[in-house]
């Protein structure tokens, strides 16, 4: 049996800026609350699951939030499991393409326990496979790596923590969005980045970075990170998984999430 402490923020934060891909005015705000992890827009309010994604077309979208994956992913390093979050504008803010500020003003107000819960660990695998695209997921130690594979440059990266909460604020929050250069008409004609610039991009040129980077594996501690805000959309704590995802979306993403969700309620029925 795992005893996991129920965590909130102490007091609302809020968090302003142009939508990631619309580019419009949003804000977000993240208020304490106690019945796990909500989002609410104007009179709609939907539980942040796998079962509520509508969209996992270049990012993961509730009905009522688009782009919901980094603000997940602080949640999930921080150990966040409860909030209600306020939406304005449809979208999260893109902010500096990361979870760092998110992170940073979570930690600013700081966080307050709302009890504990009993869980029974996780029993088996959970396994999502599709040609090249991989996640495996298991109970272990916070063991995460994420393998990034491409047809053009930088064409492998690896990146493995061994403790995905204690490295999480350092090693993977500050860790940016990418796209490969030569896709940039192709997303600017689809309307998408519109929030985003070269300082909250990585641009992933023929032969090397565009811009400058802050890792020299930075596009895959990126998709760690998104992977670590889709998975938590299953509500369990991070740092009991044992996780390994290869070429994989947002889309395999919220299916592992959906099938560890799954997983967990017949383990704790």
């Amino acid at each position: 049996m795992i005893v996991q402490e129920r965590r909130t923020v102490a007091e609302s934060v809020s968090w302003s800026g142009k939508g990631l891909h619309g580019g419009q005015a949003v804000r977000v705000t993240v208020h304490p609350g106690d019945r796990g992890i909500w989002f609410r827009a104007g009179g709609a309010s939907l539980e942040a699951i796998p079962e509520n994604v509508a969209d996992t077309s270049r990012c993961t979208s509730l009905p009522v939030a688009r782009t919901i994956e980094h603000l997940m992913s602080a949640l999930a390093g921080l150990e966040v499991t409860d909030a209600e979050i306020e939406v304005q504008g449809g979208e999260l803010p893109g902010l500096d393409g990361s979870s760092k500020e998110y992170v940073e003003g979570l930690l600013d107000v700081g966080l307050a326990s709302v009890g504990t819960v009993e869980r029974e660990p996780l029993f088996g695998r959970v396994f999502v496979q599709e040609e090249s695209v991989k996640v495996a997921v298991s109970s272990g130690r916070g063991v995460w790596r994420y393998g990034f594979s491409a047809d053009a440059w930088p064409f492998e990266q690896e990146f493995e923590s061994s403790d995905i909460v204690g490295e999480f604020r350092g090693e993977i929050a500050p860790a940016r969005t990418w796209a490969f250069e030569h896709e940039l008409p192709a997303i600017k004609q689809l309307g998408l980045g519109r929030g985003l610039d070269a300082t909250s991009a990585v641009i992933l040129g023929k032969q090397g970075y565009v811009n400058e980077v802050r890792f020299p594996d930075e596009p895959a501690r990126h998709k760690l990170l998104d992977l670590i805000g889709d998975l938590y959309l299953a509500g369990f704590p991070i740092r009991q998984l044992n996780v390994s995802a290869c070429r994989s979306g947002h889309r395999a993403h919220v299916e592992a999430a959906r099938r560890l969700r799954h997983a967990l309620s017949r383990t704790e029925s």
